[in-house]
């Protein structure tokens, strides 16, 4: 099976663009990528991600799954390759890094009601289910040796434990803890600490990271017995969805392939097999479920292949040299 590489640069502007840069090693100074590059940023729909971004941080975050949540918007235009040179990129970063907390992490506004042990009122303050994914955005936009950026990831590296990361907040959110054992590691909250390790070539073979590592690869072997804090990897863990907002296979699949360690893993391989298992005989993958909020973009149906989710699903397979 070979990536439908024609077919993919025969799509959106973002698709091509990321398939040149990520599947074919263009770089981006040839004359095809930055035509990409420029249609891509002409978009009405990222034209108006970066508008929506610029009220940062918008609404108050009740869930932090929404899919809406501006923290995740800008997840995904870091995806799309976005920086801060990019027009408006870097008002929207300026905003994010302006609230940084005595420890050193970007705030944002919770509330977190009283039944649950938070404040029960909106709150300045942050989660490592929402600080990395900043830390994450902020680094892969170019900041990487921001020394508030450095600040923040070095803090969050640190509250690593034997299994993973645990479900942590800051100390404006009181007693509140996710449903899980305090001993526990968070899947979702390790998930988002590698994904901001990845951005760090000097963290990407650290002790940390391969500890998070370890820490998802024994869940996925264990997925069957292992729930902690109610994160199963189940069927719908299991179905393809896009962007990469929660704790499913695709998302998981896309930050561990970033650690080249795990690539000859007998549990990555597995993972790996589960992904491309799903494709048609053409090499295409369709959503098997979509978020709402994103159903204007062509990866928000379940009717038809999707160019994003097939570029995706075949990024992973080319890190683990599976293509």
């Amino acid at each position: 099976m070979e990536a439908p590489v024609e077919w993919l640069l025969a799509g959106e502007p973002f698709v091509e663009y990321r398939t040149r840069r990520d599947l074919l090693d263009q770089s981006e100074t040839e004359d095809a990528v930055r035509a990409a590059r420029t249609a891509m940023l002409a978009d009405p729909r990222v034209v108006g991600l970066i508008a929506g971004l610029s009220e940062w941080p918008g609404a108050v975050i009740a869930s932090h799954r929404s899919a809406g949540q501006p923290f995740h918007r800008l997840n995904f235009l870091a995806d799309l390759g976005l920086t801060v040179a990019d027009e408006g990129v870097e008002t929207i970063a300026n905003a994010v890094v302006a609230r940084q907390s005595d420890e050193g992490l970007f705030q944002l506004p919770l509330d977190i009601p009283l039944q649950y042990g938070g404040p029960g009122k909106n709150t300045w303050a942050w989660a490592l289910c929402d600080a990395p994914l900043l830390v994450y955005a902020l680094a892969k936009m170019g900041m990487t040796e921001d020394p508030r950026v450095v600040r923040a990831v070095d803090f969050l590296g640190a509250l690593v434990r034997a299994n993973g990361w645990p479900c942590v907040v800051s100390k404006e959110l009181g007693k509140f803890r996710g449903p899980g054992r305090k001993d526990d590691p968070c899947p979702f909250a390790t998930l988002a600490m590698l994904k901001a390790l990845s951005q760090f070539e000097h963290l990407r073979e650290g002790p940390e990271a391969r500890t998070g590592v370890e820490a998802l690869l024994v869940l996925w072997e264990a997925s069957r017995t292992q729930h902690p804090y109610m994160f199963f990897m189940g069927t719908d863990f299991r179905k393809l969805k896009a962007p990469l907002v929660w704790y499913d296979l695709l998302h998981v699949l896309d930050v561990l392939s970033q650690f080249p360690f795990a690539a000859s893993d007998r549990r990555m391989g597995d993972m790996v097999g589960t992904l491309r298992a799903k494709a048609d005989t053409d090499g295409r993958f369709a959503p098997e479920s979509v978020w709402q909020a994103w159903s204007g973009w062509e990866f928000g149906q379940k009717k038809a292949p999707s160019r994003w989710v097939t570029f995706l699903a075949w990024r992973v397979l080319r890190r683990v040299g599976g293509e």
